[in-house]
């Protein structure tokens, strides 16, 4: 966070964190499920996002996005490429159709490009992009395949962007009525709603950090962003409600334990770790489901929220949709205005490619929470997975064993969870394509199939045929000896 976030608004939150009624748990351990075997109806899915996957951005009338702008500059990506082509699922989504039905799953979760659908963000629609989406929806459900769509997955309209974006109050209006668009005329068919994907990472790393999309590094924005999102998703909520019955309609973010840096002898690191639990998973599990935000973040909210907004912010959902990939360490910082600093994880600990520890237990962690401090709603892991090591020029692992090792072990940790009374209703895989990731470009390498970029062709790789087996027999395999 940067110095336009004061100290003096800063240091009380952390006080106030620390007398937060409810903070980060120990880790689970190795507890094993008593049983490995899921429940019928349990869902299985993968997931994605527009952006990263269908390419086409400058054609049948789409706007740009502010992923537009910000990727459209080398400067922003690892690799200097852009998603100009992705995994050109605009034109091959059929190809992505094919490789969900093979695998045998159940759902897909895709975004809808919200530039595509309104090239301004408002107004006019583009029909184009709508046929596109009802033809997507069409092929999956040929399928069996049900249609989980995301309203915004970071790519807010750039046309927006330049009317103030998140920190205008007029954007959350702009969101429901586009999320009433959607609702009239793909509702007949399309019945799984998840409003926003992420919100804190889009707050945090697009607005303080800078390093994606808005690119922007102002510490004010944390404050107008966080709220006019959760506002944005309340009155999304109320208006697909409003435009069509018997929709089913839920939220995803990115939940992660925040836990202080060092052994525990560092008490310097426990508060801050605690101030960022309250901004990263409070400032948006509240809002929700309890109506307020944590006392810890209402000092820097606080200025944005007006009569009336809490009330909209609550809204019942039928899912609350969780996205994990590693806890978060924080330490003790007396440089920065806020004094909440990255740490690092400890040592020796198992890492992904981006240098995150790899700990089931924290997906565990907040599953537990939310049972036990949030009313225990109904759950749906929206993305969980693993990159190949980060690379410029190498190509994926078509034998990824690492990666079926990762999705087993949180696996259990999902099963143990729906054992101790969490209703955990699926578990979406991210990703079904290598695709483009974000400021990574084609360095990341996440998907259950490759993809070759001269040709688009997809393979697939051994976690994608464990997958299947895991779909067809709802039983999960022990780690191969």
């Amino acid at each position: 966070m940067d110095n336009n976030i004061s100290r003096r608004a800063l240091a009380p939150l952390m006080a106030g964190a620390g007398l937060a009624a409810t903070a980060a748990c120990g880790p689970m351990g190795t507890q094993q499920p008593a049983s490995r075997q899921f429940p019928s109806g349990f869902k299985w899915g993968a997931a994605t996002s527009a952006f990263q996957i269908e390419g086409a951005l400058d054609v049948d009338g789409r706007g740009p996005s502010i992923w537009d702008v910000f990727g459209g500059n080398p400067a922003h990506i690892a690799d200097g490429s852009n998603a100009s082509v992705a995994t050109d699922s605009y034109r091959r989504y059929m190809d992505d159709v094919a490789l969900l039905d093979g695998a045998g799953f159940g759902a897909y979760r895709f975004s809808i490009s919200w530039s595509r659908m309104l090239p301004e963000g408002a107004g006019a629609v583009n029909q184009k992009g709508l046929d596109y989406y009802r033809r997507l929806v069409d092929a999956l459900l040929a399928k069996n395949i049900e249609p989980y769509a995301t309203l915004f997955h970071w790519d807010l309209p750039q046309a927006l962007f330049e009317k103030g974006g998140w920190a205008s109050r007029d954007t959350p209006k702009r969101l429901a009525d586009y999320s009433a668009l959607v609702a009239h005329q793909l509702g007949d068919r399309l019945k799984n709603f998840i409003i926003l994907n992420e919100a804190a990472v889009h707050t945090v790393v697009g607005h303080l950090l800078g390093t994606q999309a808005p690119g922007l590094k102002d510490g004010k924005l944390l404050g107008p962003v966080t709220h006019h999102q959760n506002l944005g998703q309340g009155l999304a909520i109320q208006a697909l409600r409003a435009a069509r019955g018997g929709l089913t309609i839920g939220t995803t973010m990115a939940l992660a334990p925040s836990r202080a840096a060092g052994s525990v002898w560092d008490i310097m690191n426990i508060l801050p770790a605690r101030a960022f639990d309250a901004l990263w998973n409070g400032a948006y599990l509240d809002p929700l489901l309890r109506g307020n935000y944590p006392w810890a973040a209402q000092l820097i909210v606080g200025p944005f929220v007006k009569d009336g907004d809490v009330a909209i912010t609550r809204q019942p959902i039928d899912f609350l949709g969780v996205n994990y990939y590693s806890p978060t360490y924080i330490k003790f910082d007396k440089t920065n205005p806020s004094y909440i600093g990255p740490g690092l994880p400890p040592k020796g600990v198992e890492l992904d490619a981006f240098g995150r520890e790899i700990d089931p237990s924290g997906l565990g962690e907040m599953l537990t929470r939310l049972r036990d401090d949030y009313g225990n709603p109904h759950v749906l892991v929206t993305e969980n997975g693993c990159s190949d090591p980060l690379s410029m020029k190498a190509s994926a692992v078509p034998n990824d064993k690492f990666r079926i090792d990762y999705l087993r072990r949180h696996l259990e940790v999902v099963k143990l969870a729906m054992e101790k009374g969490s209703p955990i209703g699926g578990y979406f895989v991210w990703t079904l394509v290598d695709n483009w990731e974000w400021d990574q470009g084609f360095t990341a390498k996440f998907g259950l199939c490759a993809m070759d970029r001269k040709t688009g062709v997809r393979t697939t790789k051994a976690s994608y045929a464990w997958m299947k087996t895991l779909v067809k027999t709802m039983r999960l395999p022990h780690a191969e000896v």
